[in-house]
């Protein structure tokens, strides 16, 4: 709490005393996707069906432009707001909090954003490599599946630029499968860290037991023989 005030605070400050201290929010609105980035398949695929864009350079990296790219970068923002949510919802719930567990948490958080990121650029992958590499140096570490992925991944990359950059531009068949292989295995190492992670520390709920069931009682049945002494 301390520390988010003092954050609050110091924002206030610079907004007040610096007017235009956070323009740099806004500054890549008009970006378009990056044609290495996950939602790029979605135009790649789709310049083969008509769909009628451009492969520009844009803000320093060659992004599609045209028709449905703000609405797939907008989904792009949306997932990863998701990501941040799940990240703190697991760090509400989570109990242990080893040097394991924090370098497990700091690769799984820069998986989910660079997944969902609008870009995807091959020196991006230098940041889950090294983390990677930090988490195995702990034998507690559970990423061991997600490093071997984002090993696979770079040597796609590398495929894939500078190697085959000119069919990532053009959409043909080898470009478009080599950012399926490449993008897939980083989407599937972000997935299966975040399990990892959430199983390794979060405790389960506890079930609610079922109501005890109602013993039945049997009655032993009424005899009509009269008793003896009676009529």
């Amino acid at each position: 709490m301390s520390a988010a005030v003092t954050g609050a605070g110091v924002g206030l400050l610079f907004a007040v005393s610096m007017p235009g201290a956070f323009a740099f929010l806004a500054f890549q609105r008009e970006r378009g996707t990056e044609v290495e980035s996950l939602g790029a398949l979605v135009f790649h695929v789709a310049r083969h069906f008509g769909w009628h864009g451009e492969v520009l350079l844009n803000y320093g990296s060659i992004e599609f432009l045209g028709p449905w790219v703000n609405v797939v970068s907008t989904a792009a923002l949306a997932l990863t707001g998701a990501a941040f949510g799940w990240l703190l919802l697991w760090r509400l719930r989570a109990r242990e909090l080893t040097g394991a567990v924090l370098t497990d948490a700091a690769l799984t958080a820069v998986l989910l954003f660079t997944v969902t990121s609008r870009v995807i650029s091959p020196q991006y992958l230098v940041w889950p490599a090294g983390l990677a590499a930090v988490c195995l140096t702990h034998r507690t570490s559970r990423m061991t599946g997600p490093a071997l992925m984002i090993l696979g991944a770079s040597f796609l990359t590398v495929l894939e630029f500078p190697l085959g950059f000119s069919h990532v531009v053009l959409s043909d068949g080898y470009g478009i499968t080599l950012l399926v292989l490449r993008n897939g295995l980083l989407v599937a190492a972000a997935l299966t860290a975040a399990r990892h992670l959430w199983r390794a520390t979060v405790p389960p709920r506890p079930t609610t037991p079922l109501p005890p069931r109602p013993t039945r009682t049997t009655r032993s049945p009424v005899s009509s023989r009269p008793r003896t002494g009676e009529g």
